[in-house]
């Protein structure tokens, strides 16, 4: 009997090339693809179709994929995957890609050769044209992120909105020269995040000083950094809303380093609420996502399609929620 390794040998490819042009042809280049099919029709080789499906049967596991596992947003997703995974029988496999999008396409031939059951995507860094072919034919699911103009099922939140609300409550506070530390802006959700920020400006009757936006990587150090050169302006901001919460610490750390308090010379806003937010010096005021239900939902919404239930909804915005500590004067506030 002919096998699938004997294909590769004589096409002189893997036998991963093998099956991406039995499964996925469109993502092989035309002539590794023809040379292979003509080698399947020289050899006979018929795939073991039985088999794959016993395989994929027997799996009962899901693919994570996940940017950053030092993230403390997506560690609280994966914990709500984890519990609706292990509540159905089914295992978690953690695939980190530190950032790196050739990662994620290696990580899709998990998915393509039946080595899991379904993956659900933490970003969603690839080619939006494979993420479009590659829904059609497996089960995947994205969370805490999206896309725009692909029927992909995803779970997230309202960024534009929250983020908006965050710049709200420092305009109420009485501060009219906001700043805005962003996350990434390649990704959607940073881009979202500075829309909210700027319709909240508009809708306030203030003006949008592009110098008072800093693009930063999400990082504690990014905040300090791009802090740092916002304080060194001749008119300094006397808010910011930083777009997440790491970056906040990073925010205050600077403000401290300058001979700032905060929040009595520098109010911050923060996103994402993690554990720390509530315990650092002073307590972060930030938006609070729901990232365990995050994962729960997004781990329900694999499952549907794994065991072909019928879905009457494939995009979900969950709510968030604005959480008051101290490091923007909330006193101020209920005290008007």
């Amino acid at each position: 009997m002919v096998k699938m390794n004997d294909v590769a040998k004589r096409a002189n490819v893997s036998k991963a090339t093998v099956s991406r042009v039995l499964r996925n042809p469109e993502t092989v280049k035309k002539a590794t693809r023809d040379k292979v099919l003509a080698i399947i029709e020289q050899l006979n080789y018929q795939p073991n179709i039985l088999a794959r499906h016993f395989r994929r049967s027997e799996t009962n596991t899901i693919l994570v994929v996940v940017p950053n596992i030092m993230n403390t947003v997506f560690s609280h997703i994966l914990g709500g995957i984890e519990y609706a995974a292990g509540e159905n029988g089914y295992r978690v496999l953690l695939a980190n890609t530190n950032q790196q999008v050739e990662k994620e396409y290696e990580y899709l031939d998990h998915l393509k050769q039946r080595q899991v059951d379904g993956m659900i995507l933490l970003s969603a860094r690839m080619d939006r044209g494979i993420i479009a072919e590659v829904m059609k034919q497996y089960p995947v699911v994205l969370t805490a992120d999206y896309l725009e103009g692909i029927a992909i099922p995803t779970v997230s939140i309202d960024n534009v909105s929250s983020a908006r609300t965050a710049t709200e409550h420092l305009i109420k506070l009485g501060h009219s020269r906001v700043a805005h530390i962003t996350g990434p802006l390649h990704l959607l959700v940073s881009q979202d995040r500075l829309k909210g920020y700027r319709q909240a400006l508009l809708q306030n009757n203030l003006d949008v000083d592009n110098i008072l936006i800093q693009e930063g990587d999400f990082s504690h150090e990014s905040g300090y950094n791009q802090m740092t050169k916002l304080l060194a302006l001749e008119h300094p901001p006397t808010a910011v809303f930083s777009a997440n919460d790491e970056m906040a610490t990073g925010v205050i750390k600077a403000a401290k380093v300058y001979g700032l308090s905060v929040p009595e010379d520098l109010a911050v806003v923060g996103f994402d609420n993690i554990k720390l937010s509530a315990i650092y010096d002073p307590g972060i005021t930030t938006i609070a996502q729901p990232m365990f239900e995050m994962g729960k939902k997004a781990t329900e919404l694999l499952l549907h399609q794994i065991t072909g239930v019928e879905m009457t909804k494939r995009q979900y915005v969950l709510e968030n929620e604005l959480i008051i500590r101290d490091s923007c004067g909330a006193k101020l506030l209920n005290d008007d």
